[in-house]
C-alpha cells in the first residue's frame, strides 16, 4: 500500500489555471539594510565535491527562526552570531552580534571538507551553533544576553568530523538530541581508473545534556545514540514525540549501519543455463504453441485465441457465465493449421461480471489469420489472476489437454496490431485537437497546457525523497518498513519557524497537481505503534506544471492555504517570489501573485523563514546585503 493515497474528490481536472492578483509591492515588501554581510562563501573550496554536496550546500538555510517568538539569528562572514529581532507591532527589525565564534584555522586538515555554519533553537532559552569544522556551541539566553553553556565536538574514528546541524528536539525535561548530517567518503579509487571517490552522508543523533550547571574546561566528545547512512543529505528532520520516533526526509532511504544486508545471490555453474550459440539449438522437438495468449490488468482479463481468418462469425458460439465459458467454432473448416479452441463450461480460475464482458472477432483478410478476442470483466476488481482457466497445469504433463496447458500471462505483439493501430489513430488526433473518441470528449489536453506541455521538464519539477522514521535507540519501528520505503516526488515543505495551525503537512506531485497530505498525530501512547498515517486534505491545482518553468528557485515552502516559490536572486539582477493560493475542487481559477524580493543589490537569497503575528504570516528573506520582510496578505 502506497503511504500517500490521493483523494481523487479533492482533485479538479476542470481547473483552467492561475490568474494574476496585483499586490502593491510598497505595500508588503520591505528592505533593510545588513551591518553585518551574511555570505555563502564560508565553507572551504579547496576540495572537489559530489554532486549531492553541492545542492546541499545551494539548499542550505542561512537564516534561523525562533519558534517561540519573533526573532531569527544568521551567522555572518566573520563567525558572528547575529541576532535579529523583530518588532510584532511595526515589524521593524533590530540587528546585534550576540555571540561571537572562534574563527577556524585555515590550515585546519577539516577546511578540506568544512561545511557552512549552522544553527538549531531548541527553545527561546537555547541555542545551538556548529561553526562547520566539528564543533557545536550551546548557547544560553537570558534577559537578552547568550552565554556559553557547553562545547562539543563529533570525533569519528578518531579525527573531528564537520557536519551540519538539521535539528535539534527536546526528548526529555533536561535532555535534547540533535540530528547532524556530515560526508562519509569511501576509500580512495585507483588513480589509473579514473573514478571518482564515492561521497555518502552519515547522520548522528547526538543527546545534549541541558543540566550542565557548569561550563567544562575542554570540549566534550559527543555522546552518539546511533548513526544512519544515506545517499543524500536530509532534506527535512523532525521529532515526532507521539510516536517517539524521528522522521528522516531525504532523498534516499537511510539505512542502519549495524544491520547486515544479505548480498546479492550469484549462482552457481550448474544453475546457470546456457546460451546458444551460432547453429546451436537446444529444442530440437520444438512445442506446440499454446492455444491462447492473455493478459489483465486490475479489473479485465483479456484472452487471444488464433483463428484461420476465413471463418465466419456466425460460426463462433460464446457465452460467458459468473463462473465459465462456453466456446465452440461450428464452422467445418478444411485444413487447419492451428488446434480450434472448444470449451464446454470451462470454469474461469475467478468470477467474471458476465452482462459487461463481451468478445470481438479482427478478421483480416491480408493474413491468414485472425484473433478472437475475450474481454473478461473481473468479478472482483484488484485480484490478480494466476491463469485464465482453473484446472491450466493441474493435470501431469502427459494428460494435459491443449486448453489446460499452463500458459504465462503474455500477450504476443504480433496480435496486438490492431490495439497499437487504433492508439496511433488516436493520438494523430491528439496532436490535431480532434475527439478521437467520438464522445464529444474534447480536446485531450488541458487549457492549462495546451501547447505548453514538456514532458522532460514537467518530469524534473521537485525531488525524488522517502521517508526513513528511526526511534530514540537507533532502530526502525514495527509499524514501519526500513527495508522498501516508498519513493514520492516532494514540491514544497513547511515554511522553516512556521507555526502551522494544522497538523504537520508536505506538498507532493501528483501528475500535474500538487495535492497536500498531513501526518496524522497519535492520539494516545497505546497509539503510538500505529503506521503513521498521511491524509489528503487539499490541493494546489497544476502546481508541479507551474513550478516546472521556474528554473531559478532556490526554496519552496507553504502555509495552510499558499505555496512560496523563491527564486535564488542570482539570475536577471534580483528574485522573485512567486506565490499559489489553494483552490477548491469546485474552482476553475485560483490567484496567483508575484512579488519582487531581490532588488539587484542585496544579493543571493541565503536564507527563509516565517512567524506569525496576530493572524497573519510575516516572512522573512536574507540575502547577502539585505533582510527582506514580506506581509502576507
Amino acid at each position: 500500500m502506497s503511504t500517500f493515497r490521493v483523494n481523487r474528490k479533492l482533485l479538479n481536472p476542470k481547473f483552467e489555471g492561475y490568474k494574476f492578483d496585483f499586490v502593491d509591492q510598497n505595500q508588503v515588501v520591505a528592505r533593510h539594510p545588513l551591518q553585518h554581510s551574511a555570505s555563502q562563501a564560508t565553507a572551504s573550496t579547496q576540495s572537489w565535491l559530489s554532486f549531492h554536496e553541492v545542492r546541499s550546500k545551494i539548499t542550505h538555510n542561512h537564516l534561523v527562526l525562533n519558534n517561540e517568538g519573533t526573532s531569527a539569528v544568521y551567522v555572518d562572514e566573520d563567525y558572528n552570531i547575529v541576532l535579529i529581532d523583530v518588532a510584532p507591532e511595526t515589524l521593524l527589525p533590530s540587528f546585534r552580534v550576540v555571540y561571537e565564534l572562534p574563527k577556524p584555522i585555515s590550515s585546519s586538515v577539516a577546511e578540506l571538507h568544512s561545511e557552512y555554519p549552522s544553527v538549531s533553537y531548541l527553545s527561546s532559552d537555547f541555542l545551538l551553533v556548529g561553526d562547520g569544522y566539528g564543533y557545536m556551541y550551546l548557547l544560553r539566553t537570558s534577559l537578552g544576553a547568550f552565554n556559553l553553556a557547553g562545547i562539543y565536538q563529533l570525533v569519528v574514528d578518531g579525527s573531528i568530523q564537520p557536519f551540519l546541524i538539521k535539528s535539534i528536539d527536546w526528548v526529555s525535561s533536561d535532555s535534547a538530541v540533535a540530528l547532524l548530517s556530515s560526508s562519509h567518503r569511501g576509500p580512495k579509487s585507483d588513480a589509473s581508473t579514473k573514478k571518482s571517490t564515492p561521497v555518502d552522508f552519515d547522520i548522528w543523533a547526538a543527546e545534549v545534556d541541558i543540566s550542565l550547571k557548569e561550563l567544562p574546561a575542554v570540549a566534550q566528545t559527543m555522546s552518539v545514540l546511533w548513526n544512519r547512512r544515506g545517499d543524500e543529505v536530509p532534506i527535512l528532520s523532525k521529532y515526532d514525540s507521539s510516536r517517539k520516533a524521528f522522521m528522516l526526509i531525504g532523498g534516499s532511504p537511510y539505512r542502519d549501519l549495524k544491520v547486515v544486508t544479505s548480498p546479492p545471490y550469484e549462482p552457481s555453474p550448474d544453475e546457470i543455463a546456457p546460451i546458444p550459440r551460432a547453429g546451436e539449438n537446444f529444442n530440437t522437438d520444438p512445442a506446440r504453441p499454446p492455444l491462447y495468449s492473455w493478459t489483465q490488468t486490475s479489473d479485465s482479463v483479456t484472452v487471444a485465441f488464433p483463428l484461420p481468418s476465413n471463418t465466419p462469425k456466425t460460426a463462433i458460439n460464446v457465452k460467458f457465465s459468473t463462473t465459465s465459458l462456453i466456446l465452440s467454432i461450428s464452422d467445418s473448416l478444411s485444413a487447419h493449421v492451428v488446434t480450434l479452441p472448444s470449451f464446454s463450461s470451462k470454469a474461469f480460475w475467478d468470477g467474471v461480471s458476465p452482462s459487461s464482458s463481451y468478445w470481438t472477432w479482427d478478421k483480416d483478410a491480408e493474413h491468414s489469420f485472425g484473433i478472437l478476442t475475450l474481454h473478461l470483466d473481473k468479478q472482483h476488481e484488484g485480484t490478480k489472476w494466476m491463469q485464465v482457466f482453473a484446472s491450466a497445469g493441474k493435470s501431469a504433463a502427459a494428460e494435459l489437454s491443449p486448453e489446460d496447458v499452463e500458459v504465462p500471462e503474455t500477450l504476443d505483439p504480433s496480435e496486438l496490431w490492431h490495439i497499437r493501430e487504433s492508439l496511433e489513430k488516436y493520438t494523430a488526433a491528439l496532436l490535431t485537437g480532434e475527439d478521437a473518441s467520438g464522445l464529444g470528449l474534447g480536446q485531450g489536453v488541458p487549457s492549462l497546457a495546451e501547447g505548453e506541455m514538456d514532458e522532460e521538464v514537467d518530469s524534473s519539477v521537485g525531488r525524488t525523497a522517502f521517508i526513513t522514521w528511526v526511534h530514540l535507540d537507533g532502530s526502525s519501528p514495527s509499524w514501519s518498513n526500513p527495508v522498501r520505503e516508498d519513493p514520492f516526488t516532494l514540491l514544497s515543505t513547511p515554511f522553516p519557524g512556521h507555526r502551522m495551525r494544522t497538523p504537520f503537512s508536505l506538498v507532493l506531485k501528483e501528475g500535474l497537481d500538487g495535492p497536500t497530505y498531513a501526518l496524522q498525530p497519535v492520539s494516545t501512547e497505546s497509539d503510538s505503534d500505529t503506521v503513521a498515517k498521511w491524509t489528503h486534505t487539499s490541493t494546489f491545482p497544476a502546481l508541479g506544471f507551474v513550478l516546472a518553468s521556474k528554473q531559478d528557485v532556490r526554496f519552496t515552502h507553504h502555509n495552510e492555504n499558499l505555496v512560496f516559490a523563491l527564486e535564488s536572486g542570482l539570475r536577471n539582477g534580483g528574485g522573485n517570489m512567486y506565490v499559489y493560493r489553494c483552490a477548491k475542487p469546485s474552482e476553475v481559477w485560483a490567484k496567483q501573485s508575484i512579488l519582487k524580493i531581490g532588488d539587484g543589490a542585496g544579493g543571493a537569497l541565503l536564507g527563509v523563514g516565517a512567524f506569525r503575528i496576530e493572524g497573519r504570516d510575516v516572512i522573512l528573506a536574507l540575502t547577502e546585503k539585505q533582510l527582506v520582510i514580506v506581509q502576507t496578505w
